[in-house]
């Protein structure tokens, strides 16, 4: 696989998530009022608090196969490309850059949001704006890890496998 085809997917995959992200965002509408962000931000705390510990464990589990991934490499007979190491850092970068994500997105969903008094009135729908952008972030960065590490996989059957039957 060339090096334009190893990044067609990932990159598609991305800008799938994040363009459906932004057609749900668009779809919500504008944020009129500080009581409306409230109940939009309690939404989108509860559904974020599961997507993010999910999201978190999934991107560290991959990251602790990639450790997997490398040492089996090593110990095959077969000798890999520098393109099936790279896929593997890109993993483990994705990967990283996901769960900080993440841990960003559990640590403001975790803050009492509406229990905050005498906050401007603009700062809910910004709050709310950049929770629903991280949350769309992190989703896409995680379907573009996943794509990855499809096609690592792929890359590593085909080339281990005998024959041509993958």
């Amino acid at each position: 696989m060339n090096n334009k085809h190893t990044l067609l997917w990932p990159v598609l995959a991305f800008s799938t998530f994040c363009l459906i992200g932004l057609g749900a965002r668009e779809a919500i509408g504008t944020v009129y009022g500080a009581a409306e962000a409230r109940d939009l931000l309690e939404a989108l705390s509860r559904a974020g608090l599961y997507l993010g510990s999910a999201i978190a464990t999934a991107s560290a589990t991959t990251l602790a196969l990639m450790l997997t991934l490398i040492g089996m490499l090593r110990r095959i007979d077969t000798e890999f490309d520098q393109q099936t190491y790279k896929q593997v850092t890109r993993i483990a970068v994705l990967s990283t850059a996901t769960l900080m994500i993440s841990f960003l997105v559990l640590l403001a969903f975790t803050l009492p949001i509406g229990e905050f008094e005498n906050l401007p009135s603009g700062w809910y729908n910004y709050l709310y704006t950049a929770l629903f952008a991280l949350t769309v972030a992190m989703v896409a960065l995680a379907a573009t890890s996943v794509t990855i590490v499809f096609m690592t996989i792929h890359s590593i059957v085909t080339h281990i496998t005998p024959g041509d039957d993958v």
